[in-house]
């Protein structure tokens, strides 16, 4: 024992580490045919071959993930962009007798001014302020098509929910979808 080498040190590898080393090393296996015949599949004639119905499941959800991923970081350009262009939603409401309070909705206002006929003036003039602010927030999202393009990123996460639901009960059958699973879960991990 007291030759042994206690110096020497092992990488860490992590569960998620030795994971995305699977699925690195399945990316031939999507894509590439040489990675296949490297695993044998070229011994099997091509008339016994059975496509992975995973395997096409998850190069549709490949897809759309990418889009997704695309049109999420569009979205947080957009709302960067309005948020620059649209100075605030709220407005201050005077409290008589008390400090000024920062309303953003129609439904705050209520809740601070409630039944008091004594703030009739002060909130006829906050509804028209949250009114107006909000027709401008409305207008310039419209024109920088922040409203399409939350709608376009809405439609790709339905779409994943929908791959990823179809990708969890789906068997795989070969080694190529297993690698797809695995994939899937991990990015969608990470996202």
């Amino acid at each position: 024992m007291a030759d042994s080498d206690h110096s020497t040190r092992f990488a860490s590898v992590t569960r998620r580490a030795a994971l995305w080393g699977g699925v690195a090393a399945g990316y031939g296996i999507l894509g590439g045919d040489a990675q296949a015949a490297a695993l044998g599949a070229a011994a099997v004639p091509a008339s016994a071959q059975v496509p992975d119905p995973v395997v096409s499941l998850w190069r549709e959800w490949a897809v759309v993930h990418e889009r997704v991923q695309f049109l999420c970081r569009r979205q947080q350009e957009l709302e960067v962009e309005l948020a620059e262009r649209v100075d605030c939603l709220g407005t201050m409401v005077p409290v008589p007798g008390g400090e000024a309070v920062y309303v953003c909705s129609m439904e705050g206002l209520e809740r601070v001014i409630g039944a008091r006929t004594d703030m009739a003036d002060i909130r006829m003039k906050a509804r028209a302020e949250l009114a107006s602010r909000q027709a401008r927030f409305e207008t310039v999202a419209e024109e920088i098509g922040y409203f399409s393009g939350l709608r376009a990123e809405q439609e790709g996460f339905r779409q994943i929910k929908v791959l990823l639901e179809a990708l969890s009960t789906t068997p795989a059958t070969s080694l190529a979808g297993v690698v797809g699973k695995l994939d899937a879960v991990m990015r969608e991990g990470e996202a």
